[in-house]
């Protein structure tokens, strides 16, 4: 255990590695965040006394079952299993989701339920038919396998609205990682699932901690402190000086609070943005990686929360606003995914909005953002019944990749030059450009850290592993 490796971010991507290696007795450990809290995006705060999560959150049951297992143990009875009720405001009516086979022949207009039928018969007349990779994007994949009426009304308005883009300017692999039910077929069997006799495809629970999400992240990083990792909260890194012969070490800067200071390390992990990471290292990546980095594109998001008089907003866990008739597309209320009555007499929803850095929303006050939070859900039919108390806004630079058409070429750049990057490893959600999950991002952790042992790390079974994430498909 002579070798120590520094983990550039405490999210669960980065406190799962460090778990696993402090129990596996296989490196010292420290990690590093610029935040003074654990957990990143899928961390949680306060709010008028209320804990909240940066968006809505779930632990999907598709997590693996040992790491499941290990969430288990560490928060015992803290973690609950709670049915999934949200619902999707579709062509001006509202359809419970997960789709319940009932509720869609009692809400969807007859327009709808006509063109989706008619979709599904020429699917069965004309089978489908692989296309040229190349020729392909979002809107070919979709509309060829779940027809037009279900792509204009859903998919195509909802994917403008996330990644600010066209959908035919987006890329294939969005469609294949992003859309678990992207078949008539597996669509049926979603549904159907609410038959008896049915299996269905997906599942209609999910896990929750009582005190919020980041109670995930907080039980990591408690457990990898009591196995002897060090947690560095509120250092920013400033500068990562790579080795320069066998014997040298990665010098990581760190600043805090205006102080700033070098640590020493064998190995640097990095969770964060992999184009932060081309910025931050020294020397500097060549010419066409820097290129690359400028090719690469996150999706922000602006999250508002509204801190409501009464004791619920809905009955509700998630409601989603494909349609552009709002900015919102996703509206949570963490006291319906906790199922907790505190706190008494309020409760806070948190209203989505994917923005760019460069939009002029990204840039509104707290007052005016949650004007316009109420504007609109006042016009979708579901105003606050009680009075505003407060709005609190957090802004998320990385929120999703945007995966453009031909983003693979520029990601590719990178993720060769860091394979090149000595004793170094990116992964997680952030390091891989990934549209992942929180179990999907744990399991890459998992992975990581039985790739590691004394004699170094292995670099096959790590690629065996980068092979199975590219298998990963996103539960909403």
């Amino acid at each position: 255990m002579s070798q120590r490796i520094i983990i550039l971010g405490a999210g669960p991507a980065g406190l799962g590695a460090a778990l696993r290696l402090r129990l596996e007795n296989r490196a010292r450990v420290t990690v590093i965040d610029q935040r003074n809290a654990v957990g990143g995006n899928a961390g949680s705060f306060e709010i008028a006394g209320q804990r909240v999560d940066y968006g809505s959150h779930r632990l999907h049951p598709a997590c693996d079952p040992a790491i499941l297992a290990d969430i288990r143990e560490m928060l015992g009875d803290e973690l609950l299993e709670r049915p999934r009720h949200g619902r999707i405001r579709l062509r001006g009516k509202w359809i419970r989701f997960p789709l319940r086979p009932l509720d869609l022949a009692l809400h969807v207009d007859f327009g709808f339920a006509f063109g989706v039928g008619r979709d599904v018969l020429r699917r069965l007349l004309r089978p489908e038919r692989g296309e040229n990779d190349q020729e392909e994007s979002f809107a070919t994949v979709l509309r060829r396998r779940l027809g037009a009426t279900i792509t204009d009304s859903f998919y195509f308005p909802y994917a403008r609205k996330i990644w600010g883009i066209n959908p035919d300017e987006l890329s294939a692999i969005q469609a294949k990682r992003r859309v678990s039910a992207d078949s008539f077929r597996k669509l049926a069997r979603k549904v159907l699932g609410q038959v008896p006799g049915m299996k269905p495809e997906g599942f209609r629970h999910f896990y929750y901690p009582k005190g919020g999400y980041g109670r995930i992240s907080e039980a990591y990083g408690d457990a990898a402190r009591q196995a002897g990792a060090d947690l560095l909260l509120g250092h920013r890194a400033q500068k990562l000086s790579a080795p320069q012969g066998s014997e040298d070490p990665w010098r990581v800067t760190v600043s805090l609070d205006g102080a700033v200071r070098e640590i020493e390390a064998e190995y640097v992990w990095s969770t964060i943005p992999i184009t932060a990471l081309a910025r931050l290292i020294s020397p500097p990546p060549p010419p066409s990686v820097v290129a690359a980095a400028e090719r690469i594109d996150y999706r922000a998001m602006l999250l508002v929360y509204v801190t409501i008089a009464g004791d619920r907003y809905t009955e509700y866990d998630a409601h989603y606003f494909p349609g552009p008739e709002t900015v919102i597309t996703r509206l949570s209320e963490p006291k319906n995914y906790a199922d907790s009555p505190e706190p008494s007499g309020r409760t806070t929803i948190c209203a989505e909005i994917p923005c760019s850095a460069e939009d002029e929303i990204w840039k509104g006050t707290d007052d005016d953002l949650g004007e316009r939070v109420v504007r609109d859900l006042s016009e979708a039919g579901i105003p606050p019944t009680g009075a505003v108390v407060g709005t609190h806004v957090r802004r998320l630079r990385h929120a999703y990749p945007i995966y453009r058409r031909g983003y693979e070429d520029p990601f590719e750049v990178l993720d060769s030059w860091t394979g090149t990057v000595p004793r170094s490893l990116t992964y997680g959600r952030q390091g891989l450009f990934a549209h992942d999950n929180t179990h999907h991002a744990l399991y890459m952790a998992y992975s990581a850290a039985s790739c590691f042992s004394e004699a170094g790390f292995d670099d096959a079974k790590w690629r065996s592993y980068r092979r199975v994430f590219e298998t990963h498909v996103v539960e909403d």
